[in-house]
């Protein structure tokens, strides 16, 4: 575990025959110069799509409690669902993109 943090990975591969062993580079967490801006910019777009699903959620929940008293309530279920769904991708946007880099 020391080794991610210090910025290599010891990778180990098995063949037939041989043990490879190869250094991979992790990125550092370092921020760049000059992308303060870009990460102010991120930073609000975040807080924006984040305040978005959460209108999302409370406008599905008045559409349940409404479409409840007149005996439809689990219609707006799915919706709920795909509400959630975006908010879990939303979340999970940094680790996603980290694991695919």
């Amino acid at each position: 575990m020391s080794t991610i943090l210090t910025g290599t990975v010891s990778a180990v591969r098995a063949t037939p025959d041989l043990l490879i062993l190869a250094q991979i580079s992790v990125p550092s967490s370092v921020q760049p110069p000059g992308t303060a801006g870009l990460m102010t910019v991120m930073g609000w777009v975040s807080w924006g799509v984040t305040f978005l699903c959460i209108i999302g959620i409370f406008l599905v929940a008045g559409k349940m409690a409404f479409s409840h008293r007149r005996g439809e309530g689990s219609e707006a279920v799915g919706q709920l669902g795909w509400v959630m769904g975006a908010c879990v991708l939303i979340a999970a946007a940094g680790p996603i993109v980290n694991v695919l880099i």
